[in-house]
C-alpha cells in the first residue's frame, strides 16, 4: 500500500527517503535514517523493528544483505513484508514477501532503491527511478519529491492518496529535514510546499544548532541573523 525511494545523495552524502500511500501517517512508521549508517524503508504489513533493530545492525558494522537476513530469520510474519536497506556503502537490500498485494516490487540503481506494494503497476517505480536519475542538478529534497511526483503520476498506490514524508539525514544524530503530511488530499504537493517554506528560514537556522563537533553551536543573535539574511541574499 506504499511505495518510498531511498537513496544517498553523492554531493552532500546525505541519506535520504521519500514515501507515499493511502494510508494515515505514513511518516510515523516507515522511514528510518541513522547518519553515516544507513537507512531502512518497512512497508506492506509494516514491521517497525525492521527499522529499529535493522539500525540497530548497521550501526554494528553488518552489510545490507546481512541486516535483511537477521530481520527476515526473525519474523514469521515475514511474506506479508516488504523492506529494502541502504547501507553507508551504498549496497542495497530487498525484500518484498509473497503475500503482498499486487503490484508489488522492488528497483534499484546508482545511489537508489525504490520498493513498492498495491501500485497500480510497475510503472510506479519505473517512472519514479527515470525521474530521479534525470533530475542530479536538483536539490536533494526536490529530487526526491520530484520523483516521487512522477511515480504518482504514472498510478502511485492504486488506492488514492492520503499521507505522504520526506526524511533527510545528514552528519548529525538529527534530521537535516523532517516533512510529514499526515491526512491530506494531495500529500506530496503538500510536501513540496513545506519544502519550499523550509528554504526560508529552518535549513538557514538549523546551521547554528548544537553538532557533536560545535556543541554549543551558535547562540550569537547577531550572528544567526547575518547568516540567514546572506543565505537568503544568495537565493535571489
Amino acid at each position: 500500500m506504499t511505495w518510498s525511494i531511498i537513496a544517498k545523495d553523492n554531493v552532500t552524502g546525505q541519506f535520504g527517503i521519500a514515501v507515499a500511500t493511502k494510508f494515515f501517517a505514513v511518516g510515523a512508521r516507515v522511514p528510518f535514517i541513522a547518519a553515516g549508517v544507513g537507512a531502512i524503508a518497512t512497508q506492506a504489513f509494516v514491521n517497525p523493528y525492521y527499522g529499529i533493530d535493522g539500525v540497530k545492525l548497521l550501526r554494528e558494522g553488518l552489510n545490507a544483505h546481512d541486516v535483511l537476513a537477521a530481520l527476515l530469520a526473525t519474523d514469521d510474519g515475514r511474506d506479508s513484508r516488504q523492506v529494502h536497506i541502504m547501507d553507508a556503502s551504498g549496497a542495497i537490500a530487498a525484500h518484498t514477501g509473497r503475500d503482498c498485494i499486487d503490484w508489488c516490487g522492488h528497483i534499484a540503481g546508482s545511489g537508489f532503491s525504490i520498493a513498492g506494494n498495491m501500485l497500480a503497476g510497475p510503472d510506479v517505480l519505473d517512472e519514479t527511478a527515470k525521474t530521479y536519475i534525470a533530475n542530479d542538478s536538483l536539490p536533494f529534497p526536490r529530487r526526491l519529491l520530484t520523483a516521487m511526483r512522477a511515480g504518482e503520476a504514472a498510478g502511485g498506490d492504486k488506492r488514492g492518496k492520503q499521507s505522504a514524508a520526506l526524511l533527510i539525514h545528514g552528519d548529525e544524530e538529527w534530521s537535516a529535514l523532517d516533512l510529514r503530511a499526515d491526512d491530506h488530499p494531495d500529500p506530496l504537493a503538500e510536501l513540496e510546499r513545506l519544502e519550499k517554506v523550509s528554504q526560508e528560514l529552518w535549513v538557514h537556522f538549523q546551521k547554528s544548532m548544537p553538532t557533536r563537533q560545535n556543541p554549543a553551536g551558535i547562540t550569537d543573535r547577531s550572528v544567526i541573523d547575518a547568516r540567514i539574511a546572506a543565505a537568503r541574499a544568495n537565493q535571489q
